[in-house]
């Protein structure tokens, strides 16, 4: 069966990208646009055909432990000339951990009359996107070796109970955390 006539209304694109770099950093880049197909009168400046609403870039170095050294806020478009006043707000984050509780203080510190909205919802993406690059460089770094191959106490890893996949008890949850590697007794030989 077709798809009836469609007309795009808006279009929204979030592009997250991480570098490590040459020091042993890794930047995470992150970009908003909201884009209007047709243009819009907003109430404080028209938008063109395909012109962006919002567009914004936010970029932050952080260590391996995942914690923020360096963050830059730009607002590159938004609706009101008032909008880019909010970039200095951003380096109130300079320290935080990108682990459990992050988005929370986020938002004490960059959210509501604080910050942007927009820019504060994308550091969502951008916190996921930095725990997606130490992935990858754990698995760089395993070589193809799996945890179950090992020996030695192994600590529970932050994924478990995070998600359906990796309950407690499931199949993956095996792979990833061995039962053999759960107790300190694992660094005993046998």
């Amino acid at each position: 069966m077709p798809l009836p006539t469609r007309k795009p209304l808006h279009r929204r694109q979030i592009t997250c990208t991480a570098y490590l770099r040459d020091d042993g950093v890794i930047d995470i880049e992150a970009e908003l646009k909201d884009v209007s197909p047709d243009g819009t009168h907003l109430l404080f400046k028209q938008v063109p055909p395909g012109g962006a609403i919002h567009h914004m870039h936010v970029s932050v170095t952080v260590d391996m432990d995942l914690v923020i050294q360096d963050i830059t806020a730009r607002m590159l478009s938004g609706p009101a000339g008032s909008c880019p006043e909010v970039e200095p707000a951003y380096d109130a984050l300079r320290g935080l951990a990108l682990r459990a509780g992050f988005r929370r203080m986020v938002k004490e510190r960059v959210g509501g009359v604080k910050g942007c909205t927009h820019m504060t919802d994308l550091l969502g993406p951008m916190a996921t996107t930095a725990v997606q690059s130490r992935f990858a460089l754990d698995r760089a770094r395993r070589n193809g070796r799996m945890p179950g191959d090992e020996v030695g106490f192994m600590p529970k890893p932050a994924l478990i109970e995070s998600c359906h996949t990796y309950r407690a008890e499931s199949a993956a949850v095996k792979v990833i955390w061995p039962p053999h590697r759960r107790t300190r007794d694992a660094d005993t030989p046998t």
